[in-house]
């Protein structure tokens, strides 16, 4: 009796012995347009083991790379699709380079900062004016997110004169931002929201 453990190792298990065997014997067909016709039953085979996947993208397109791999890239038809190549299969991808950027306040975040940095770009005008007062009043609802309590607004003044490196100096009697309470209330509001929800059963 042969047991799993002797026989030859499945690159693929999750497909399971006898796919991995009609793959073995597709190889072996001469006629090549049998040889299509075997393969296309297989891929068919090998998507009703896997129903659920087929709303995801590319899906026969991963099976038929999944058919390459189980072959060993030895099966010689034309493939429907421009399948991986061997050399690709193992090969690491780019390290993706870890951004070290310094966040001067971390509960304002990075893109924030960059809003702030563009603001600083723009000519003097109604548009500036205009994405200034929303710069102010989004630091405001930041800084109450990360801290529950009621926020001078001299204090927002200052952290946004000091983000746009001076370039943005406001003050009380010029800018009057949303009161502290009320962006309190809407964020109380939306976390009670969030809590009564009703979850969809599983």
């Amino acid at each position: 009796m042969n047991y799993n453990t002797k026989l030859k190792r499945l690159t693929l298990p999750e497909y399971g012995r006898n796919i991995q065997n009609m793959v073995d014997h597709c190889i072996t067909i001469e006629d090549r347009k049998e040889r299509k016709r075997c393969a296309n039953i297989i891929i068919n085979i090998m998507g009703n083991l896997f129903p659920h996947l087929r709303d995801v993208n590319d899906f026969k397109h991963i099976l038929w790379d999944h058919l390459a791999i189980m072959a060993d890239f030895q099966l010689d038809i034309d493939y429907p699709y421009e399948i991986i190549k061997k050399e690709n299969l193992y090969a690491r991808p780019s390290r993706i380079p870890y951004n070290n950027s310094r966040i001067q306040y971390r509960h304002y975040g990075k893109i924030l900062e960059l809003m702030i940095k563009k603001a600083t770009e723009l000519e003097e005008g109604d548009q500036r004016e205009q994405l200034t007062q929303l710069l102010a009043n989004q630091i405001k609802k930041s800084f109450l997110t990360w801290n529950r309590e009621s926020v001078d607004d001299r204090k927002i003044f200052k952290d946004l004169e000091e983000l746009s490196q001076g370039s943005i100096v406001l003050n009380e009697e010029s800018y009057k931002l949303t009161e502290s309470r009320d962006i309190l209330a809407r964020n109380n509001r939306g976390s009670n929201a969030k809590k009564n929800f009703p979850r969809k059963n599983r």
